[in-house]
């Protein structure tokens, strides 16, 4: 087997764009190409700085891929477009075939293996983005760890990748799944309003040793999950922002 070059780089290096999926109304998960046997050398939830020049300005952000680290041939970064987002807008604007700066990967709140037996996710919107590759990256490599997902979102058509976790908690018995809306529809089951000390309570795995919870979303939402979570015994080094 031809072995296989991993890339990381302090300095912008051009992708090229050669997919565009839609996720939701307002995401969308691009593809950029890298050569064969060539991967991002990257544990689950580092992350990449997208540079750009944006009205005469240099502007650069950071995004985790959503792709599984590993993979050859090309990586994935799924954006939601938000009006004051200079990158976002900027990546949402790109057409198949566009170059786009990025550099890295850099190292980010990750997953390595054997961290943790149980696992909490508490995300906020786009926080889910860190958090795809490394529930991806578990469920696939079938690791022993036990996934607990609390994800809230405005809406039921917010909800990126919601099929992905309703077919997750159907094919895999480690993955639970607690959605939570400020505006549920009519007849919704799962929860409402915010994440609140008594869902994340109810959804996580208690606090031990072998528990660690990943949290990323808003900076209000993370500063107050936060202390909610040192408030229910989760330790500083237990809870991982990526």
């Amino acid at each position: 087997m031809e072995p296989v070059t991993r890339i990381k780089t302090k300095e912008p290096m051009s992708y090229e764009l050669t997919a565009i999926h839609h996720v939701t109304h307002d995401t969308k998960t691009f593809r950029f190409g890298l050569p064969d046997h060539t991967t991002l050398n990257m544990l689950p939830g580092d992350f990449l700085y997208v540079h750009a020049s944006i009205n005469g300005k240099a502007v650069k952000r950071p995004y985790t891929p959503s792709s599984l680290p590993g993979i050859t041939g090309h990586f994935d970064l799924t954006v939601k477009r938000y009006e004051t987002g200079l990158i976002s807008k900027y990546l949402h604007e790109q057409k198949v075939g566009n170059p786009v700066l990025m550099s890295g990967p850099n190292q980010g709140g990750h997953w390595v293996d054997g961290m943790a037996k149980k696992v909490g996710f508490v995300a906020g919107g786009t926080g889910i983005t860190p958090m795809i590759s490394i529930i991806r990256w578990i469920l696939a490599q079938h690791l022993d760890a036990e996934l607990f997902l609390v994800f809230a979102n405005k809406t039921e058509a917010d909800i990126i990748f919601r099929e992905e976790w309703s077919r997750n908690v159907r094919e895999h018995s480690n993955f639970h799944c607690y959605h939570i809306l400020e505006q549920p529809p009519a007849g919704w089951s799962q929860g409402s309003g915010r994440i609140t000390e008594d869902v994340l309570r109810r959804q996580l795995p208690p606090p031990n040793s072998e528990t660690v919870v990943f949290l990323c979303g808003p900076p209000p939402m993370v500063d107050h999950l936060e202390a909610s979570l040192k408030g229910l015994g989760y330790s500083e080094q237990a809870i991982i922002l990526p």
